[in-house]
């Protein structure tokens, strides 16, 4: 997101908040009032499914909207919630929709934020829909630039790509030792 829109968005906030580790900011099914721009940390929207089962929808990290797709819906479609200590700006749904529909430059940034977005989403659903977790790593891999995520980070990437920790780390120790016996052969 643009600094400039970052900026344009601190000026509606109407309230700074902090969220621990694991703490709700707002729960699926509860009314739309705010929509927030994460300042420092990161939360998760989760999905949860008939067998119990959830599905991060999104990682918002600084300088990311959380809960952007329910601008124009009357009740959040999933929970959101701290996934680590977190510090959010809530902005008032009624004031962005009016600033938004009464700013064109602030309108067009916002467009292009969530075609953005879209873009993301529909790169998140082409890596899990990959059949193998190797397939999924390499399209991650691509995806950002050959970057790998900070230490400690994996346990969130195997999020993003479907799958668990385990089996990505499995996947990690296969690609090192092929590494290992390229630079070292007998």
């Amino acid at each position: 997101m643009s600094d400039q829109m970052i900026e344009q968005l601190r000026k509606l906030a109407s309230n700074e908040m902090p969220f621990g580790e694991g703490e709700v900011v707002f729960a699926q099914g509860s009314k739309v009032s705010f929509i927030y721009l994460v300042v420092h940390g990161a939360v998760r929207l989760l999905r949860h499914q008939s067998d119990g089962a959830a599905i991060v929808m999104q990682r918002a990290t600084a300088g990311s909207i959380l809960a952007e797709a329910s601008l124009f819906s009357d009740r959040y479609h999933c929970d959101a919630v701290a996934l680590l200590p977190s510090k959010l700006v809530s902005i008032r749904k009624t004031l962005l929709v009016d600033q938004i529909f009464g700013n064109p430059e602030l309108a067009k940034m916002w467009n292009a934020y969530m075609a953005r977005e879209i873009q993301n989403a529909r790169r998140s659903a082409e890596i899990i829909s990959l059949r193998t977790v190797a397939a999924r790593l390499d399209a991650w891999i691509a995806w950002n630039d050959g970057k790998f995520p900070p230490k400690g980070e994996w346990k969130t990437v195997a999020e993003d790509m479907g799958t668990s920790s385990e089996a990505l780390y499995r996947e990690l120790s296969k690609r090192r030792a092929v590494r290992s016996k390229r630079a070292n052969p007998v």
